[in-house]
């Protein structure tokens, strides 16, 4: 009896935990429209023109887009909730496939652009981002929710229907792109210029022919702001690099290092940083519209996530 008695109890147990965890999940609302602002962040005028909006918008094109606003995702992740949602919504046309879903979550300050696969050629996910990060942020950034999703879905609208302008991200984000692949890129190059200027023998004329290829590179990466900066980074670099060599080569502190790098090298220096990077890679290597219904579409996770 005694047995039976804990099996049941064990029993329940379970089944209280696996109801609660479901109880946890914040639940998938009703769509009543293309607008569905549960967490009270559009005035009712604003939320009027936006459903009419796109209810005009879906019916000249069939793209069926729709928005939802949650008070929060209770623990949930946003990209779990928003495609559990546009999957039970089922938004866009069926064998089409032309829904996308904007959903923001007040309390957790997060939100997502959902989009069915046949929309993911115009809205791609670097579209998605854009709009996320350069539409709607900075209008939440300042408190302006309502401000921040009529942008929103117009951009959304623009972007399906292939007319977004996303040129000044692209123009804004090349800059620090050069800067980094300078910064970085020229900072390595510039310790094995060091490196070759330095080494006796044929290793740093070897080097010096090595590294044009990495020069020549640089300078095609900076001929795109300047040519004349790019061409003169390589010309400095062919001309100056054999006189400088020469130059260290007949100067007397420039033979003592020479010859501490020659005796380094036989006593096993750079055999021992050698060894040191290899052990490195071993260890990686093992390490109120009630008639409103969705049309059928499907999505596959598309789209971007952000937060403010």
């Amino acid at each position: 009896m005694r047995r039976y008695t804990f099996i049941t109890a064990l029993a329940c147990l379970i089944v209280l935990s696996l109801s609660g965890s479901l109880l946890a999940q914040p639940e998938v609302p009703y769509l009543s429209g293309h607008v569905n602002d549960n967490a009270d962040l559009l005035t009712t005028a604003v939320e009027q023109d936006l459903e009419a909006r796109l209810s005009a918008y879906e019916d000249s094109t069939t793209n069926q887009i729709a928005i939802l606003t949650i008070q929060s995702l209770e623990g949930y992740s946003i990209e779990e909730y928003s495609i559990r949602v546009a999957e039970t919504w089922k938004l866009g046309q069926k064998d089409v496939d032309n829904g996308a879903l904007l959903v923001i979550s007040k309390d957790d300050r997060k939100l997502r652009i959902e989009v069915g696969y046949g929309l993911e050629a115009s809205l791609t996910d670097a579209t998605t981002s854009y709009i996320i990060n350069s539409v709607i942020v900075p209008h939440f950034k300042d408190g302006d929710y309502e401000g921040g999703i009529v942008a929103g879905a117009s951009a959304i609208v623009q972007a399906a229907d292939g007319n977004l302008d996303t040129s000044s991200a692209d123009a804004g984000m090349e800059p620090l792109g050069v800067f980094l692949f300078i910064l970085i890129f020229g900072g390595v190059v510039s310790i094995f210029t060091a490196l070759g200027l330095f080494s006796p023998g044929c290793m740093g004329w070897f080097l010096y022919a090595f590294l044009a290829l990495f020069y020549a590179a640089m300078g095609a990466v900076l001929s795109d702001i300047s040519p004349i900066l790019g061409i003169g980074l390589f010309v400095v670099y062919i001309v100056g690099y054999p006189i400088l060599k020469i130059m260290i080569g007949k100067s007397e502190w420039g033979k003592n290092l020479q010859k501490k790098m020659k005796s380094g090298s036989r006593g096993g220096l750079f055999i021992g940083s050698t060894s040191g990077w290899s052990s490195g890679s071993g260890g990686f290597s093992s390490g109120g519209f009630s008639s409103f219904s969705g049309g059928g579409g499907s999505f596959g996770g598309g789209g971007s996530s952000g937060s403010w």
